[in-house]
């Protein structure tokens, strides 16, 4: 599998548009801005949420949606997935009948930044998972992902207000999805792990969001083993973390981290003082781009 198999096209005429304004002295200028728009999603014929997004890859958003709400089991045969693009609608069918009237009346609010939702019974299938003990993280390939992911062509970086995961494996970055909510970024990821038929044992998952609950228990549904970001935590979400035996890692910038959780898995075969300094230019951009997660 190749680098960025999947990645961000800050170039695409639908994800964003330019607005005019004034700066900080009073010029004009013309601002990059994410669009954001609503997507319906039906299981069978049955309306089961509708989510704000930047409106790409669809298909994965709404399997991944599915699976990490529960709603959509492992062996589920997929028969079909429609999106139309004017109706914001996208529609899964499985060969399997389901029905979740009940499931549907306990939702949770979570903390992200688009308001995402949990349903009462995720942390049931939470508790059941059981990470892989072998998994490791080199420091080497620590670094060489967040050189390669940072400074990779994205809308986090062309007009913030956005985020992005992405699915690594060793030091190599495979699949990069971005959203205006980090539940949906990892939603598209799982969905395009589930159609696709990867698995997680082996890889490495790295967000540019908070490493909160939500987060923690997500990536820990999806059988992911370490998770990193360049930015911080949440004690709530360290402390699921520290319960599931999930390597958690933030505030991943140049040659410095933390890891809060599941050190053991950790392989300092770098020296940091070979690691050079983000860049001045990268790390001005970035912290503009994370100015998204304080709200």
């Amino acid at each position: 599998m190749k680098e960025f198999e999947v990645r961000p096209n800050p170039d695409d005429p639908r994800l964003s548009e330019r607005l005019s304004g004034v700066d900080h002295a009073g010029r004009p200028v013309d601002v990059p801005v994410v669009v954001e728009r609503p997507l319906t999603l039906f299981l069978n014929g049955r309306e089961i949420v509708t989510m704000m997004t930047i409106g790409d890859y669809a298909d994965y958003l709404a399997v991944g949606y599915l699976l990490n709400q529960n709603m959509l089991r492992s062996d589920d045969a997929i028969v079909g997935i429609d999106h139309d693009d004017e109706l914001d609608v996208v529609v899964v069918r499985t060969a399997r009948e389901t029905d979740y009237e009940e499931k549907l009346k306990k939702k949770t609010l979570t903390s992200g930044c688009a308001q995402g939702t949990v349903f009462g019974d995720v942390m049931e299938k939470f508790e059941r998972v059981a990470l892989p003990a072998d998994a490791v993280l080199r420091t080497s390939w620590l670094y060489a992902l967040t050189g390669k992911i940072n400074t990779s062509p994205s809308l986090y970086l062309t007009a913030g207000a956005i985020h992005g995961c992405v699915l690594c494996e060793r030091d190599r970055p495979l699949v990069y999805m971005e959203d205006v909510g980090r539940h949906n970024a990892i939603d598209k990821i799982a969905g395009w792990m589930y159609l696709n038929g990867v698995g997680a044992a082996d890889k490495i998952f790295y967000t540019t969001g908070r490493l909160t609950s939500e987060m923690v228990i997500k990536t820990v549904q999806m059988g992911l083993p370490i998770l990193i970001s360049r930015s911080g935590f949440t004690a709530w979400g360290v402390a699921l973390a520290r319960q599931a035996g999930l390597t958690l890692i933030g505030r991943a910038k140049g040659k410095r981290f933390y890891c809060l959780s599941g050190e053991q898995r950790l392989v300092y075969d770098a020296d940091p003082d070979t690691v050079p300094a983000e860049s001045k230019r990268l790390s001005r951009k970035a912290s503009l781009a994370d100015d998204v997660d304080a709200h």
